[in-house]
């Protein structure tokens, strides 16, 4: 039986940004197996953020490789959905039309792609406002559109940068919440670029910690409890605890 799509490697990954200046990753690497879920934590400026953009095919790496699937990324592709923290949603369209973009470039017909984004807005509990425009949606409803909308073309891979971090504490539990939800209905492989330790331990299989830079990824924290995961059980405590430290927090 062959092994399901998503996943990733990288392999001794350096990355600069012009020849004379230091670099930022150091020598990254990091096996992702398909349908897992692995956030990447550290200081602000260690290069999470990078090693997402070097996976979604933005920018490729300096030397080393990165592959999914056991090809080489050379840019952005199908399989990989992108949640950006600054959304970039378009304001001109309604929530369905956000959706719908992706499948239109793709040369999806009109009721399918209508049927696909309605659908997916459903999974993301949307329901009743698909044809509102996105200003007039909350940020934790605009988030939701843009996880759909990352959705929509069906990728083996979910990239997410920092993606609950411009909303307040009760939707981001309720989004967490969401993105447990859709990966036991439909899992797929994510990468979560987070600072919120707790988060990571609530929705991670695996913990990568990269250092300061030039930034390498110091441990691998397998996150050991069964879902759902109880934030007030002494091995989550245990698990953020320790975490910081290797942070060094």
């Amino acid at each position: 039986m062959a092994e399901a799509p998503g996943g990733i490697v990288l392999r001794d990954v350096v990355k600069r940004y012009g020849a004379d200046r230091p670099p930022v990753l150091e020598k990254i690497s990091l096996a992702i197996a398909p349908r897992e879920c692995v956030s990447l934590v550290g200081r602000s400026g260690c290069g999470k953020t990078t090693v997402l953009n070097m996976i979604a095919g933005f920018v490729g790496p300096t030397t080393g490789e990165v592959r999914v699937d056991g090809a080489a990324v050379t840019g952005p592709g199908r399989d990989r959905g992108v949640v950006f923290q600054h959304l970039a949603l378009f304001p001109w369209l309604t929530a369905c039309g956000n959706v719908e973009f992706g499948l239109r470039a793709m040369g999806v017909p009109r009721d399918e792609r209508r049927r696909r984004a309605r659908e997916l807005l459903a999974m993301v509990h949307l329901e009743g406002v698909e044809d509102h425009l996105i200003r007039e949606l909350s940020g934790g409803m605009q988030q939701r559109v843009a996880i759909a909308r990352a959705l929509a073309t069906r990728p083996a891979i979910l990239l997410m940068d920092e993606p609950f971090g411009a909303v307040d504490a009760l939707t981001r539990l309720s989004l967490q919440r969401d993105l447990l939800e859709l990966q036991a209905v439909d899992p797929r492989t994510v990468v979560l670029v987070t600072h919120d330790i707790p988060e990571a331990v609530l929705l991670s299989d695996r913990i990568a910690v990269m250092s300061g830079r030039p930034s390498r990824i110091v441990e691998t924290i397998a996150v050991d409890l069964p879902r759902p995961r109880p934030r007030t059980s002494p091995r989550f405590t245990e698990l953020c605890e320790h975490v910081l430290e290797v942070i060094g927090a």
